[in-house]
């Protein structure tokens, strides 16, 4: 599964809504998804791609956590985190270093920092191990 990360500031961006960062223009975010879709058509071509979605905005996020034995909701966008998952892909490859390759294709070499995780999906206990 590769993870794909954000945070509500660059969903406000996205949105063109108030942000201490570049505001992205509507063609901005178009050239984003066409570079989402066209990575996607081609897992899709290859057999690879197994799922891919995108995540709403943290403010939309609830965490649900217990506290003396009653649940707590939190509302988000979360202020101990700046960073949560914006989407995930998964995938279906040969080889978890095929999974690094295609990995790379979704970081945007332009935004220094910027970052996805690979990580297999476990199928069972077996898979837990470290």
């Amino acid at each position: 599964m590769i993870l794909l990360y954000g945070s509500q500031r660059d969903y406000d961006a996205m949105a063109g809504g108030a942000t201490d960062g570049p505001v992205m223009s509507a063609e901005d975010v178009a050239a984003m998804h066409a570079h989402m879709e066209k990575l996607h058509q081609a897992l899709a071509e290859s057999g690879e791609l197994v799922d891919a979605q995108g995540l709403t905005a943290p403010v939309h996020a609830r965490r649900v956590r217990f506290s003396g034995g009653l649940p707590v909701v939190t509302d988000g966008p979360y202020p101990e985190t700046q960073e949560v998952l914006a989407g995930y892909t998964v995938i279906d490859c040969d080889s978890f270093d095929r999974a690094v390759e295609i990995a790379a294709n979704f970081v945007d070499p332009d935004r220094p920092g910027e970052y996805v995780d690979v990580r297999p999906i476990a199928e069972g206990i077996d898979d837990l191990d470290g």
